[in-house]
């Protein structure tokens, strides 16, 4: 006998699908394309070593037909682009970009902040501020720089107060133009996640943020979910990751994590291998990242 405050299994499952669309009952789906309008990473690809000998119009191409709606452009590749470019022809690229379903996120560069010469430094923040410029100019929304190590005979606090407020400088100089400077996970020693915490410590400006990178540095002493706990705050709209299928690297956790803090930013590849079809292997790469998510 049912009562107000009573209900029995069959009715409890009958409201609780209702409520919920099914989608946490036993043998119930989702369709994809719910999951992935709900989801509010975006899969996107570093020009790293695939894509690198691609054209614009080729790159565009190929992501649209892998599903991937975002690029990063590496410096030095075959897309030519690069701070050289004249007004018209920084034009050109963003149209070609505009036109299409593939938005630029913006450049990768090999920009660092841990020279011993500060000349050499100097010189850096400048060519920084260049291509903060050329990504403004092309559509895109920030630069990716990076420290990239320490130096014999430089005391370690020294380089990191000196990242931290170089990443202060170009940070500023990147808000005239509604950029991002993107700190990559990145060197010898400086990608240790305690360390790209003291870095940031040093930084006040809101335009300067971390790229999260995947290296194996991310698992060690307390693990991935403490070292990503230490420098969530500081994330900005990029995450670097490697292929996905990948057993060296617990990607179902890390967007788990990256969803729990509803992280709406890029999921770009930067994958290593070298696949004999480029357009198949980013296809695959989609699917798991797809898959991933619908466990997530």
């Amino acid at each position: 006998m049912k009562t107000t405050n009573m209900i029995d299994r069959k009715d409890f499952i009958k409201v609780l699908s209702l409520m919920t669309g099914a989608a946490i009952l036993p043998g119930c789906k989702v369709p994809m394309d719910k999951i992935m309008v709900e989801n509010k990473m975006r899969l996107g690809l570093v020009t790293y070593l695939w894509g690198k000998d691609w054209d614009i119009p080729t790159l565009i191409k190929n992501c649209t037909t892998a599903g991937l709606t975002g690029v990063e452009l590496r410096i030095q590749h075959a897309h030519g682009v690069t701070t050289e470019l004249t007004k018209a022809e920084r034009d050109n690229v963003k149209k070609q970009f505009a036109d299409s379903k593939v938005e630029v996120v913006g450049m990768g560069t090999n920009q660092k902040y841990d020279y011993v010469d500060p000349d050499e430094l100097a010189k850096s923040i400048e060519v920084t501020k260049d291509f903060i410029k050329l990504s403004h100019d092309i559509g895109g929304t920030g630069v990716k720089v990076k420290p990239d190590g320490f130096h014999d005979g430089v005391p370690k606090e020294k380089t990191i107060e000196q990242i931290g407020k170089s990443l202060n400088i170009v940070g500023k100089y990147a808000a005239e133009f509604g950029q991002t400077i993107r700190l990559e996970v990145h060197g010898h020693g400086t990608q240790e996640l305690p360390v790209i915490k003291q870095i940031m410590e040093y930084v006040d400006s809101p335009n300067a943020r971390v790229c999260w990178n995947s290296n194996e540095q991310d698992l060690w002493n307390e693990g991935l979910e403490y070292n990503f706990n230490l420098v969530k705050k500081w994330f900005g709209d990029t995450v670097h990751i490697r292929e996905l299928n990948s057993e060296k690297y617990p990607f179902q956790e890390l967007l788990s994590l990256f969803k729990k803090m509803n992280y709406e930013g890029w999921i770009l590849l930067e994958c290593r291998t070298k696949p004999e079809d480029l357009v198949k292997a980013l296809i695959e790469q989609r699917k798991i990242f797809e898959k991933m998510i619908a466990k997530v």
